[in-house]
């Protein structure tokens, strides 16, 4: 069984202004129209990529947080999967999929699935000044509201996040709302997004081992100068690193249905 399976991007549905991808015309949780000041900004980044993360490999200067990493910061990449902006290190029983945005041949997230959990990540471009992430869970919980459903600030290992509830029709027409957390870490010069799906997103016990994706990821933010919010761009693994991950990752991993936040996991029925 090999360790990735492909979903396309476009194919998602039920999941509102929340999880479309910004390339096929949906609401964008990133927010891509940026300021003018904040792309010059970037673009008069150091040449090095202005990565100041120091030895310790804090991302963003989070005081006693354990990651996730910057490039700078990890000497030895042979236990990582390196997935170009994402690297992850690989667990037993772990499913990565990779989401493809089939018109523009662009991987636009990956998803690690653990047991009856999930979480997606993707990175993007950051300004060198200040972070993003504040401004862009105003912007989430806003169009989460808007849709009818429920959002609300709680602090978690990462800082601040975002627990929201999204209402979704059953296959017995009943309203329910699925839940997830939108986990948000600002680093140097890149913003890593998480999207905690499944019994991860509301049973504490269960989110160790999707926690773990989150802190031992990797982000490799690159030299090249772009916009801030801009996606940080994914690729393929090598045969090699592929080889090495199937060998030691992928007992226990099923192919099943593409995965979003709000396809699969607990639901909360609401009681009329």
């Amino acid at each position: 069984m090999g360790l990735f399976s492909r979903g396309k991007s476009k194919d998602r549905t039920d999941t509102g202004s929340v999880d479309a991808d910004p390339a096929d015309g949906g609401f964008d949780p990133i927010g891509q129209d940026q300021a003018v000041d904040e792309g010059n900004d970037d673009a008069n980044g150091d040449a090095n990529g202005g990565t100041d993360a120091g030895t310790d490999g804090l991302a963003g200067g989070r005081d006693g947080a354990a990651g996730p990493l910057d490039r700078s910061a990890v000497y030895d990449d042979s236990d990582y999967l390196n997935l170009g902006a994402i690297w992850l290190r690989g667990r037993l029983g772990m499913e990565l999929r990779l989401e493809v945005n089939e018109q523009e041949q662009q991987i636009t997230g990956v998803t690690a699935v653990i047991g009856e959990s999930a979480v997606q990540l993707q990175a993007f471009a950051a300004p060198r000044t200040e972070g993003v992430w504040v401004d862009i869970r105003n912007e989430i919980a806003a169009s989460i509201v808007d849709a009818g459903g429920t959002a609300e600030v709680l602090t978690g290992e990462f800082g601040e996040e975002l627990l929201t509830r999204m209402p979704q029709a059953d296959q017995n027409g009943r309203t329910v709302f699925m839940p997830a957390r939108f986990v948000g870490v600002d680093g140097p010069r890149w913003f890593l997004r998480a999207v905690v799906s499944g019994r991860a997103a509301i049973e504490p016990a269960a989110a160790d081992a999707v926690h773990e994706v989150i802190r031992t990821a990797v982000i490799d933010r690159g030299d090249e100068a772009m916009p801030p919010r801009e996606l940080l761009p994914l690729r393929l693994p090598d045969a090699e690193g592929t080889d090495q991950a199937e060998g030691a990752d992928t007992t226990g991993a099923t192919e099943g249905p593409d995965l979003n936040p709000f396809e699969r996991g607990p639901e909360i029925t609401e009681v009329r």
